[in-house]
Formats: structure tokens, sequence, C-alpha cells
């Protein structure tokens, strides 16, 4: 259930509260291009990662500092997840170098060309296998597909309450399961409350995303990660990869470029060429 709160509830609100210890919060994190020169495989039509370098998509590294200021505030522990190839273990590593506890990837070649759907249906049967959590961290979108359609899609598939476009946590009641956050919509700013565990996607209005530590990559150096498959999720073979998608790319393209006009406006002073212009964007229905 889902509350929103007037404005004399949201000015008598303080900062976040936590009411009780070992606070869990999930990140699922997204490793994309770190480049616009992408290529496509033109038999599958999905993206070809192996051979451009690869980021922490950058919206979730607003989440993953959300959940680390969590837990500083409170204690307990953050545990990151991905799914992707082998080469995007890297982003899990960089993510443990910047706080993070503990990391699981998923790597397997069933889980290869997913879309949102298996995507978030995979991610889920992970968590379902972590165990207990509190709160699930995810950037609003990614910044290679600009859907925002997983992080809603891993809470529908936990059934669990989801609070997007997440801009500030404002309090979290873990004895009494609830939080309250606010949101950044187009019209304004909202206040909601729910109960708890649920899932939040974040802007980057959120917080300022910390550097990783020498300490911290020293960690990430040493940590083992486990690498978990289909068996390890006990995820359905149907509902997984290209295969299990819903959703299918038919054709890639690069629209055509678009043909610029250049016209020069003469006439004999700046008033006279400015009445000129305005009479063209008029008789253009520009204006």
């Amino acid at each position: 259930m889902l509350t929103a709160l007037g404005g004399d509830q949201i000015a008598r609100m303080s900062a976040v509260h936590v009411r009780r210890k070992n606070l869990h919060a999930i990140v699922c994190i997204k490793s994309v291009p770190d480049t616009t020169e992408v290529r496509f495989n033109p038999e599958t039509n999905t993206l070809m990662r192996d051979e451009v370098e690869s980021i922490i998509n950058p919206f979730d590294t607003y989440a993953i500092e959300e959940a680390l200021r969590l837990k500083e505030a409170h204690g307990g522990k953050v545990t990151v997840l991905t799914m992707g190839p082998p080469k995007a273990e890297k982003e899990l590593r960089e993510a443990v170098a910047m706080g993070c506890d503990e990391a699981i990837f998923l790597s397997a070649r069933e889980f290869a060309g997913s879309d949102t759907w298996a995507t978030a249906y995979t991610l889920a049967q992970a968590i379902r296998r972590i165990g207990a959590y509190d709160i699930i961290f995810c950037g609003k979108q990614a910044m290679d597909g600009d859907t925002g359609q997983v992080g809603p899609g891993v809470a529908n598939q936990l059934e669990i309450p989801q609070l997007t476009y997440v801009f500030k946590v404002r309090e979290i009641d873990l004895e009494g399961r609830s939080i309250q956050v606010e949101r950044l919509l187009e019209e304004g700013r909202e206040v909601v409350e729910t109960r708890l565990p649920a899932l939040l996607t974040v802007v980057k209005d959120i917080n300022q995303p910390r550097y990783p530590t020498f300490r911290g990559i020293r960690t990430a150096r040493r940590l083992e990660i486990p690498v978990w498959g289909a068996a390890e999720i006990e995820a359905a073979p149907q509902y997984l990869g290209l295969d299990g998608s819903p959703t299918q790319v038919i054709r890639v393209f690069t629209p055509p470029k678009r043909e610029g006009r250049v016209e020069m406006i003469d006439g004999d002073s700046v008033d006279a060429m400015a009445d000129a212009l305005a009479d063209r964007l008029l008789g253009d229905k520009v204006v």
C-alpha cells in the first residue's frame, strides 16, 4: 500500500531514521558500454558487449551510494548483484571497492540475450536465493536500454512494493517494517510510504557517489565472488535468455542523417533583417 502525504506532514518529517539493527540492502547493477561506438550482432540483434569497454551503469552508482549511506547510518551489509558476461565481474569488484560487503555474479550462457522481463526474472530468482533483505536498490534506468523496466519487473516478480524515481529516503522503520521516501516527478515532488521489504529505483539527485578507496580496492581484489547459473538460482529454462524473452528485436538500424539547410537573410539594417526573419517564420508557421 502506498500512502501520499500532504505538505504539513512533509514539513514535520526529519532525515533518515533507522530503528533496528542488521539492515540488509541489495543493489542490482548493470554493466554497460563505456562508449557510443557500439555494434550489434546482425543475427541476434543483440549488443556485442565483448568488443567495448564497460562501466557500472551511471544511475546504478547512485543506488550503490544510497545503500552504503544507510549501512553507515545503521550497520548491516550491502550485497551487490549483477547479471552479464564474464567481463562484467569487473563492475562487481568496483562496487565492492566503493564499500559493498558481498557480491553475487549471475553469468551463464543460458542468460545471454535476455530482455527486460527475462532479466527481471533471473535477478528475482537470485534474490530469492540470497534470502532475507530489507531494501533492493536499482538505478532508475540503464543508459544502454533506457527502458526503466527491470527494477519494477524485479519487484513484480518478488511481489513486493516498488518506489520509483526516489531522490530522498526520509525515514526507515525496520521494526515497524515501513519506509518513507520522496519521489521526483515531472509535476513536482511526492512523499509516499510503504511496507518493507521494498524495491527503490533512484535518480541522480539523491546523492553524490563516492570513489573507491585504496582499502576497498584491496578488499575487492581478494574477494571471491560466487558465480551462479540457472541451476544455482533454480530458474525455469523456458524463462531465460533470448528464447525466454517475450520481446524480440526484429531489426536494428542507424537512422538516416538529417540534412540541414542554411539560408542567409540579408538587409540594410539589423531591424530590417529581424523583420524579414519574423515574416519568414510566420509565413512558414514556425511561430
